[in-house]
């Protein structure tokens, strides 16, 4: 059995007409207790999706919520309503929380979704893949940098494109909700603006407030559709006999320009969706990093502040380097958050310098009994500009370096498939205005480790480790003033009978996720276990 057909089990598993952590945990209060009880093999039940990623912290004092959506999707058609800000809770807020609650019971594949509010980008998710007896989940994320939108009546639109037929019967029921919680919000951390990019007859333009102090764009980037870029990864060049190819390889970089100028660049986190590497078991109740609450790429482009803030529209362009002319299957609707001057009506500046690497990017075949492809890419990227503020002068410089490594094996047949891959993604942004200069340094990495195996009986057997870890330091005039580190990783080993019904693939699996982050503001630590779908192991501590 080929990957290909394998894959084209899950084809539409990620489909979606327009194409941070995942479940939200329970408290620790609230853990439910593990079942001693495990079955010899997965039956038509198991326990509700849960991840180990930490909570959104609730504040004290008043809170007010308002439904955004509550729908129940059966095909490809929006959600469409509307939202009026919440009563009670005044028009600034110390935190906004975004939650999704789900439920969805027969069978269905994973799919994408998203939120829109006034055409911003406020969510983007996938599903998990039910049970015949049905689970229930819930996502909830920190909303609170696109206070703006929500400060005014907006359109809502919603969408989690899903098919549902005599095979798979799976209609997601859902609501989203936000909660306001009042009180004063960090002024430095909420943008004064969230923008969105407009379509023209020359492409998507963007037209800033003039006197834009501080721009961030972020995109939300990811592969999907059902096609190879759904596993954009494990792609190889067209010289490689397998069933995903793709001209130059697996090497992705998301980039964004200004006036076709390269503005940013960035590694794509490497999803891998609930029905993913042809083995749903391992995702029924864990899902991967990100799965159900994909983090938007973050671009710092405050160095073109000066160029933007001329009150005219400018072009902005994302693109996707490695996807094969002409072939869809990557999604990358952009916010812009903007931070302006209170004190001028017209932040001047300019440019001061922009430099590119050369883009590396090498997949080598070796044919064999074994066949492999070893790929190695990377990217380095520095720009620098200023405004001149009622403040003084603020000069933003921007850095970011982008390296891949990755070795595919494989068997005739793809019987045997596997991939061992690592990507980093290392930004700086240094800040000289008013005082000593502040540096931000992130350093991300991203990890894939898995083997899948067909064998004797028809058994398909996954083992797969997945990784997504970050460190971050900040520093004044050269001194450390706060850090954080997080490492999320997920562990699975599961095994089924292929070309059977469903009630005779014999699954078995056993799945793990711990997530720990420490640093300058506390500590968090969970590790869950589950064996045939049920919940052993839950614990947490620092």
């Amino acid at each position: 059995m080929t990957r290909r057909i394998i894959m084209s089990m899950l084809a539409g598993a990620t489909l979606l007409a327009s194409t941070l952590l995942g479940t939200v945990p329970a408290r620790a209060a609230e853990s439910a207790a593990p079942s001693p009880e495990v079955p010899a093999e997965f039956g038509s039940d198991w326990h509700d999706p849960i991840t180990a990623a930490p909570p959104v912290t609730e504040p004290a004092g008043r809170s007010c919520r308002v439904t955004l959506a509550e729908a129940q999707f059966r095909d490809f058609t929006p959600y469409r309503g509307t939202y009026a800000p919440p009563e009670g809770c005044g028009d600034r807020w110390s935190k906004v929380v975004l939650r999704l609650d789900g439920k969805v019971k027969g069978r269905q594949f994973d799919r994408l979704g998203y939120v829109h509010v006034g055409g911003v980008e406020v969510f983007r998710t996938s599903t998990p893949e039910p049970s015949p007896d049905g689970i229930e989940w819930s996502v909830e994320k920190d909303v609170t940098r696109y206070s703006d939108t929500f400060r005014s009546g907006q359109d809502v639109e919603m969408l989690i494109g899903n098919v549902v037929d005599d095979t798979y019967t799976g209609v997601i029921d859902v609501r989203v909700t936000l909660t306001f919680y009042a009180g004063r919000p960090v002024a430095t951390r909420t943008p004064d603006r969230v923008l969105t990019l407009k379509d023209g007859a020359g492409g998507t333009t963007l037209t800033t407030p003039r006197n834009s102090e501080r721009i961030v764009a972020e995109v939300y980037a990811t592969g999907s559709g059902g096609g190879c870029e759904e596993y954009w990864y494990l792609a190889v060049p067209d010289s490689a006999p397998y069933s995903c190819q793709a001209d130059g390889g697996p090497y992705r970089e998301v980039q964004i320009e200004v006036d076709g100028q390269l503005a940013g660049i960035a590694a794509p986190f490497p999803t891998v969706w609930t029905g993913g590497w042809s083995n749903p078991f391992l995702w029924y109740v864990v899902p991967g990093p990100r799965a159900f609450d994909v983090k938007p790429i973050a671009y710092d482009l405050t160095p073109f502040a000066g160029i933007l803030n001329d009150g005219r529209p400018h072009r902005v362009d994302v693109s996707v380097v490695g996807v094969p002319e002409g072939q869809s299957g990557w999604s990358t609707p952009v916010n812009v958050l903007v931070w302006q001057d209170a004190k001028r009506a017209h932040v001047t500046g300019g440019l001061t310098s922009h430099q590119v690497g050369g883009l590396t990017n090498s997949s080598v075949y070796t044919p064999g009994s074994q066949q492999r492809v070893g790929t190695e890419g990377g990217h380095r990227f520095t720009v620098a500009g200023y405004v001149d503020t009622s403040h003084g002068r603020v000069a933003t410089t921007v850095g970011r370096t982008l390296t891949n490594t990755s070795v595919h094996r494989w068997t005739d047949g793809e019987n045997t498939d596997s991939l061992n891959a690592a990507w980093t993604d290392d930004e700086w942004v240094r800040v000289d205005g008013r005082g000593p200069a502040r540096t931000t340094r992130t350093h991300r990495t991203y990890t894939m480790d898995g083997t899948t195996t067909i064998g004797a009986g028809d058994r398909l057997r996954t083992v797969l480790t997945l990784g997504d870890r970050a460190a971050v330091t900040e520093a004044r005039g050269g001194r450390r003033t706060a850090w954080s580190r997080f490492d999320d990783t997920y562990d699975g080993d599961a095994t089924f009978t292929v070309n059977v019904p469903r009630d005779q693939r014999h699954a078995v699996g056993t799945t793990s996720e711990r997530y720990r982050s420490y640093g300058t503001k506390g500590c968090y630590d969970r590790f869950l276990t589950t064996v045939q779908g049920v919940l052993t192991e839950d614990r947490g501590g620092c």
